[in-house]
């Protein structure tokens, strides 16, 4: 058996590109939906977190990289940074 008929053939592929694109927008819109479930939860589920790279997921936040511990923040204060007038 040579194939069917040329536009049996076509409509295949017609068909399948619908179901292709409806089946894209169903999934589109329930991953919208999980996003507003999940949106301010402390725990969101492993695809809806931002991809990235690892090496910016695995970064320390803001906060922990700009702390300082108590020893320093004493030595800061001390002994501040000195400012020096650079001629031109």
């Amino acid at each position: 058996m040579t194939g069917g008929a040329p536009n049996k053939l076509s409509k295949i592929k017609e068909v399948r590109k619908a179901v292709a694109r409806v089946m894209t927008v169903l999934s589109q819109s329930q991953r919208a939906a999980l996003r507003g479930a999940y949106a301010g939860k402390k725990r969101v589920p492993l695809d809806l977190r931002a991809k990235k790279t690892r090496a910016i997921r695995r970064r320390l936040t803001k906060a922990q990289a700009e702390a300082v511990t108590v020893r320093a923040a004493k030595k800061a204060r001390a002994f501040p940074r000195r400012k020096y007038a650079v001629k031109a």
